[in-house]
């Protein structure tokens, strides 16, 4: 069994935003040929993107071409509209997340949800949670690493956390949001370079910044294997110790006491790399994740952990479906 934790989806098509909304910055699809849509933002394209990205029937051809049972689906972080008005994101996030719970409910045994919140506003992002757990039968959603000005340790996030455990209500980091101007507009930086840091000061932000102590029962997944975390953990652990008055200032536990208590994805594209990121953050924390549809994914779904040749099956079948049911407190029945 393969369980993907890192797929994005899109609708076919929704309403013109901007048009909606009154205002521009909203990403659009341009239909401009057979299989192929133009994301474009502003007038610029974004990003071109294939029929996979939208048609569920597709998508499991491919799944069936490389073995993969399970497809966890989440939105395009482009799409998580932080920036913009909260009733607006709300709007555009129960649009979303409306069109991935009719995918899911149309093919239950290969799609599972996992939906957007306006986490501008916690208030209304709450409110999205309770509907995507208790009415739309999602196990969780997906998050940005960053909010605005905010990052993930920000007091303004704390009633999202509360509600996410009181809900059982996984939540998958996604790095966004880069910067891609000035040092980094060169050589593809904001997604080679830019994503890793994102998702590390997310990871950072939630340890020193105490989320964790605060929300026990949290459950977290961080996407590309936790960034640089778990190859920096050391330096970031002895900097920690060295200089409390600067890292120690919210939470007094070693961030090194965190290792095992949040997930991460497979995505290392690296043997080296997705051995110590099992050593370091363990063996039942590491979930299968591809980013699929996109080329930065892994193209070939689970074929790093099966090349480990250090690593036993019960090892690999944890890597490639146990780790992510436990997450996703769900089992493996529903899926056989």
């Amino acid at each position: 069994m393969k369980i993907d934790i890192h797929s994005h989806i899109l609708p076919k098509e929704w309403p013109d935003l901007k048009k909606r909304y009154g205002y521009g910055g909203w990403v659009q699809l341009d239909h401009h040929c057979k299989g192929q849509a133009k994301m474009m933002k502003d007038g610029k394209v974004f990003r071109v993107i294939q029929e996979n990205c939208w048609d569920p029937e597709v998508r499991i051809k491919e799944m069936d071409q490389s073995g993969v049972t399970v497809q966890v689906l989440s939105t395009v972080p482009v799409m998580f509209s932080y920036w913009a008005k909260p009733q607006d994101t709300l709007d555009l996030a129960q649009m979303l997340n409306n069109d991935l719970a009719a995918t899911v409910k149309k093919y239950p045994k290969r799609f599972i949800g996992l939906g957007t919140l306006p986490l501008q506003a916690p208030e209304l992002a709450v409110r999205e949670m309770q509907r995507c757990v208790n009415e739309l039968g999602f196990p969780g959603v997906q998050i940005g690493s960053h909010v605005n000005e905010w990052d993930l340790n920000a007091p303004e996030l704390y009633d999202v956390y509360a509600a996410a455990e009181k809900l059982n209500c996984c939540l998958f980091v996604h790095p966004w949001d880069m910067q891609i101007d000035g040092r980094m507009s060169k050589y593809w930086f904001p997604w080679l370079i830019g994503m890793p840091t994102e998702t590390t000061m997310a990871i950072c932000s939630m340890i020193m910044g105490g989320i964790f102590e605060k929300f026990p029962k949290l459950k977290v997944c961080f996407a590309h294997g936790g960034g640089a975390f778990p190859y920096t953990v050391g330096r970031i652990s002895h900097g920690f110790n060295v200089r409390p008055d600067l890292c120690a200032m919210d939470n007094k536990v070693d961030p090194r006491k965190y290792l095992g208590s949040f997930y991460t994805d497979s995505l290392v594209h690296d043997r080296g790399a997705l051995r110590l990121l099992t050593s370091v953050v363990g063996e039942d924390k590491v979930i299968l994740g591809t980013d699929y549809p996109f080329p930065l994914g892994e193209l070939e779904p689970g074929k790093l952990i099966d090349s480990m040749d250090d690593f036993d099956y019960k090892l690999k079948d944890k890597l490639k479906a146990g780790n992510a049911l436990e997450f996703l407190g769900l089992s493996r029945k529903q899926f056989e």
